[in-house]
């Protein structure tokens, strides 16, 4: 699109009036010469504040020289700095923001004279000003720009990683805890940290208030929009309503200080000079596209949880569509009609919203005050100040060779010129497909089971959780067995698993081109009773299975008492001379509680599937065969997510439902052996043969540790499950003939 020559040189005008607005600080402060010493010891460095960098280096070093003192000194003192900067610019910005105002006032914009000599007067002010205010509290040094590399480890809390080994070592291990729940909540698939947290957790004298989040108050959105998310899956709409109005506000507020960070500290000219001229005006349009580049790009700085790469899409609309509907059924329909019209800001022809507010005016009908309110001044403002900013960035992206990358997919096409428009509308539609995809990947665990929780056993660790098993609800412990003791329950199978047990005598129930054997607790009891098995290993197979109800009740945290559903030893054994030329699985890919249809994607919760089950687990006993490996997939029941290779001890866990199909690939050489168990909060639906077996135990003057007591169901009454709640799918009566057996 051609632009008129008056205009173009309008528009430029426009964007050079930012930069002399916006970039005025950065161009003063990053030109303000370094401090003459070099010393950034922790004693020597007066009242004003060094560089953080510089801080952090230091204490790097003292760190690999095991000078834990001075390390841990230094480490904090560079946190410290760093907020205390960052605390410094925000009350700079604003103090100053109102600068030299009655300068700025007197300009004609029209008659193009805001090129004269006021509008340099004008940023003077305003420069001077941020440059007296923040040169109060630091040193010059502390002005300069910091490398990408330092704020790399500073995003990913990574001086709390040194933090963390250094308090250890210093014996401090309360504030060694701190550090790594901190630097955990960052980087949670960190599997070392994880399992430092664990040993923490069973150290003497470590209570549950030293696990404390120290950057958390820089995250307090994230915990109002949980608590939010909390309260709708209770029904408490009032609540949920508060929650979602100050998570909206904490969410602003986090984006005004990120956006006057932009402002204030040390900027980098960009590395691209625009073609054909090297001139002040052009260098302060590109510094100021920078700056707004920089300001826009907060959108997905505050979006972005901790620990994950990419920022929640339309985060501040979502907050506001959940707002409305918690306003809408706590009965506040005034503030739901305010809350909508303000999402109505950001998707103005949405047709959901629309029907809503015609609902809510329907319902207030005569209630003109409430009819007529207005969208909140602070998202107005909000959406008014990033289209204009939106506008200038796509001049300099059409005109001055700018690059920029869009963080919303609410902007309104009429923003972006004609001549971009094409390229725009193909990156928004990939932006789409990818939050599409990102959904499918995402889908929905309504089991209430929340991944994440403590591993209470000694020697227990988790090798894979579920950002390595690419899931949800899932996890790989290791050392749930000794290897004496894997040794012992295979030894157990050799001499008592049955041919076909529970499976009505067939060889195999999936495949002719394996041998299946299995145990009960209570047919290994009765074995025992009749003197063929030793009492001692019948009765480690139950302790076994108590074992791992214990870890998993606490790593899922689980909102109610869960029961053994069915437990047993299963062996399988590679039939010779059948495995040549084999395409067939040792268990095909299937749902534990649902009929699986990958064509459709659906999983039908009806019988034959075992509806009740709710926790599905599998503990390996040896590794000496080929093949057998559980892998799961998407519900494709073709595209394979993780894989899990066998060994002593290991212990695999997920949820049974729609969001873990799994399967075994074939068992082509060997005898493969586990244990595999289920668990439903249905207490219905316990294992009755599991009861029978404590009870003949309990007559024969045997106490068995029972994993449920009377008091279960009121000691864990407290709802964990953070996860949006998805409708289940229910049956279209169609006739689906498929097994249901009771292996992993």
């Amino acid at each position: 699109m051609a632009l008129e020559p008056r205009a173009a040189a309008a528009a430029v005008a426009a964007v050079v009036h930012v930069a002399l607005r916006f970039s005025s600080v950065a161009l003063l402060c990053a030109v303000v010469p370094a401090a003459g010493s070099s010393d950034v010891s922790a004693g020597s460095v007066s009242e004003l504040l060094s560089p953080y960098d510089a801080l952090y280096y230091w204490g790097v070093r003292a760190y690999f020289s095991q000078d834990w003192e001075r390390a841990a000194e230094l480490l904090e003192k560079s946190i410290a700095t760093r907020d205390a900067l960052f605390r410094t610019r925000r009350r700079c910005h604003d103090s100053c923001v109102a600068a030299g105002r009655e300068r700025l006032d007197t300009l004609d914009a029209k008659e193009g004279s805001m090129w004269d000599l006021k509008a340099l007067d004008w940023v003077q002010k305003t420069a001077e000003c941020a440059q007296f205010c923040v040169g109060q509290v630091t040193t010059p040094a502390a002005l300069l720009p910091v490398s990408t590399d330092i704020e790399y480890e500073f995003s990913t809390r990574n001086p709390y990683n040194f933090l963390q080994v250094t308090y250890y070592k210093l014996g401090k291990v309360q504030r060694a805890v701190s550090a790594a729940q901190t630097f955990f909540v960052a980087n949670p698939s960190h599997m070392e940290m994880r399992n430092n947290l664990e040993k923490y957790r069973r150290m003497p004298g470590v209570k549950q208030d030293a696990f404390q989040d120290r950057e958390s108050d820089a995250e307090k959105h994230w915990s109002l929009y949980n608590s939010a998310i909390f309260s709708e899956s209770s029904s408490e709409w009032p609540r949920a309503a508060d929650m979602w109005k100050e998570c909206m506000k904490e969410t602003l507020k986090r984006t005004d200080e990120c956006r006057a960070q932009c402002v204030m500290e040390a900027q980098r000219f960009p590395d691209r000079e625009p073609e054909g001229s090297e001139g002040v005006f052009q260098k302060a349009a590109a510094l100021s596209l920078s700056l707004l580049s920089c300001k826009q790009s907060c959108v997905s700085h505050v979006s972005t949880r901790p620990g994950r790469i990419s920022p929640h899409e339309d985060l501040l609309p979502t907050i506001l569509e959940h707002l409305h509907i918690a306003q809408f059924k706590a009965g506040d329909l005034k503030g739901a009609i305010q809350s909508l019209r303000s999402l109505l800001l950001f998707y103005p022809s949405d047709p959901d919203s629309l029907s809503n507010l015609q609902l809510y005016l329907d319902t207030l009908a005569g209630e003109s005050v409430a009819q007529e309110s207005q969208p909140m001044e602070e998202i107005s403002g909000y959406v008014s100040r990033s289209l204009q900013e939106k506008k200038l960035l796509f001049f300099g992206v059409e005109h001055l060779d700018f690059s920029f990358t869009d963080p919303d997919l609410w902007t309104p096409e009429d923003v972006v010129p004609e001549s971009l428009r094409d390229a725009w509308r193909a990156e928004r539609d990939k932006a789409q497909e990818r939050d599409r995809e990102g959904l499918r990947e995402a889908e929905v665990d309504d089991s209430g089971f929340y991944a994440g929780g403590h591993v209470p056993l000694v020697g227990v660790e988790i090798a894979m959780d579920d950002v390595a098993l690419n899931g949800t609800n899932r996890v790989v412990l290791d050392g749930v067995l000794a290897p004496r003791e894997c040794d012992t329950v295979l030894q157990l199978a050799a001499a008592a698993a049955s041919a076909g047990d529970g499976y009505r005598g067939r060889r195999s129930p999936h495949t002719p081109h394996e041998k299946f054997e299995g145990l009960t607790v209570l047919r290994a009891l009765r074995l025992a009773q009749d003197g063929l098995i030793n009492r001692t290993d019948a009765r480690l197979l139950h302790e076994i299975g108590e074992r791992i109800h214990t870890l998993l009740h606490s790593y899922f945290r689980s909102p109610s008492p869960l029961y053994f559903s069915f437990t047993h030893l299963v062996c399988r054994t590679a039939v010779t001379g059948e495995q040549e030329g084999r395409q067939d699985l040792s268990h095909p890919v299937h749902v534990d509680n649902c009929l699986l249809e990958p064509e459709t994607r659906r999983c039908w919760r009806e019988p034959p599937a075992f509806t009740h089950r709710d926790l599905s687990a599998l503990l390996y006993l040896n590794d000496d065969f080929e093949g057998g490996d559980l892998f799961f997939t998407d519900r494709d029941a073709k595209t394979v997510t993780a894989t899990v290779r066998p060994a002593c001890g290991r212990l695999v866990a997920f949820s049974s439902g729609p969001v873990n199909p799994h399967g075994v690939t074939a068992v082509t050489a060997g005898r493969r052996c586990s244990l595999a168990l289920w668990f439903t909060k249905e207490k219905l639906h316990r294992d009755m043969e599991r009861e029978e077996a404590e009870a003949l135990w309990a007559a024969d003057g045997q106490s068995v540790r029972k994993a449920e007591d009377e008091d279960d169901e009121k000691k864990l009454t407290q709802r964990r499950s953070g996860r949006r709640q998805g409708s289940k799918e229910k049956s279209k009566g169609r006739e689906r003939v498929l097994g249901a057996h009771d292996e992993l």
